[in-house]
């Protein structure tokens, strides 16, 4: 985690993927700039937001598995080329 990230599971959904899309479009401009240093701690930064995103996601998923919105693994996969 980089130091300058804040506990990003506090942010909600929309305030994630808000300030990471802006993180993106500051990565492009320091890009553009050739800031190396700054290309690097913001693509730390980002990795920070991608973990944080997959996190809840895996989350999700394993709750939606748990209500059985998805089949489980021991649940078949119907063959649908048979019908």
């Amino acid at each position: 985690m980089h130091p300058l990230t804040n506990d990003l599971s506090k942010l909600t959904d929309d305030e994630l993927h808000s300030k990471r899309s802006d993180l993106q479009n500051r990565l492009s401009f320091a890009y553009r700039m050739g800031h190396g240093d700054m290309v690097n701690q913001l693509q730390l930064i980002l990795g920070d937001y991608a973990m944080e995103v997959e996190t809840r996601n895996q989350k999700m998923l394993e709750q939606a598995q748990k209500s059985g919105r998805l089949g489980g693994t021991d649940t078949p996969a119907k063959d649908i080329t048979q019908d």
